[in-house]
């Protein structure tokens, strides 16, 4: 197995990719503590991963929170041990807005849940990488990160800054044993933010849903969304020591919508 006696950190681990990226995990051998605000989600998800043989557990957390991410850390070191792998996923993709009408709380909160609680946590994970020499750290970016797309400047800022945070912590990481790398998915159109996100997107066009959407896909190669499971298995691979040389990068999982 891939991940066989890993400990991992999964943000936004209740639903959706983040969902998908614990699922995958356990069935590679590793050990998975999840993150999110909702409670009833997690638990549906550890329930999942148990009863199907897996090792997990959950934490609520916010992550716009410093002391939450801190605890979401600390929780899985008193529960697992040490922490091999961290996957920063969590975070809501904000107001679908024109940039003149975005107000400064709505954009802080969605740089804080995305950008700032993925520095938080990797800077409370990194000594311990450091110490023992290895390590892996995965950051959920976005296509938004390299298309541009109105109406979503704050979380497209958040997911390029996810990618500055990426390059940084990979070159100091790198000669330490420690990758970090991250992932731009596509549209993941089976997750609650995708639909709500198309539904919001679609009223402002003055069209129907499925007209939206259909128009979007059909600007990506494959012309089809992106399934969690399909981002998941990318997870694991980038995570596993079969990605041993890869460090620093971000890998489109986007059907053939961004080419760098």
């Amino acid at each position: 197995m891939l991940l066989e006696g890993k400990v991992a950190i999964v943000t936004g681990g209740g639903r959706g990719i983040g969902r998908a990226i614990a699922r995958r995990f356990t069935t590679e051998g590793a050990t998975v503590m999840v993150a999110a605000r909702t409670e009833a989600e997690l638990r549906a998800v550890v329930s999942e991963i148990t009863a199907s043989g897996g090792k997990a557990a959950y934490v609520t957390a916010d992550l716009a929170q410093e002391a939450d991410c801190a605890h979401i850390v600390s929780a899985a070191r008193e529960r697992f041990g040490p922490i091999d792998i961290l996957v920063n996923n969590g975070g809501d993709y904000g107001p679908v807005k024109p940039i003149e009408e975005v107000a400064t709380a709505e954009w802080d909160h969605v740089i804080a849940v995305h950008l700032r609680a993925a520095f938080l946590l990797t800077r409370a994970v990194l000594p311990e990488m450091y110490a023992r020499g290895s390590g892996s750290i995965l950051n959920i970016s976005s296509l938004s990160a390299k298309s541009a797309f109105p109406w979503g400047a704050s979380y497209a800022a958040a997911k390029a800054g996810l990618l500055g945070l990426t390059r940084t912590a990979a070159a100091e990481g790198a000669r330490r044993g420690v990758r970090v790398n991250a992932i731009c998915p596509g549209p993941v159109t089976e997750t609650k933010m995708s639909k709500d996100l198309g539904a919001t997107l679609a009223k402002r066009l003055g069209i129907g849903e499925k007209e939206q959407l259909d128009g979007f896909l059909q600007s990506i190669l494959q012309g089809r969304g992106q399934t969690a499971d399909e981002i998941a298995a990318a997870a694991t691979f980038l995570a596993s020591d079969q990605a041993s040389a890869i460090v620093g990068q971000s890998l489109n999982v986007d059907g053939g919508a961004a080419y760098f």
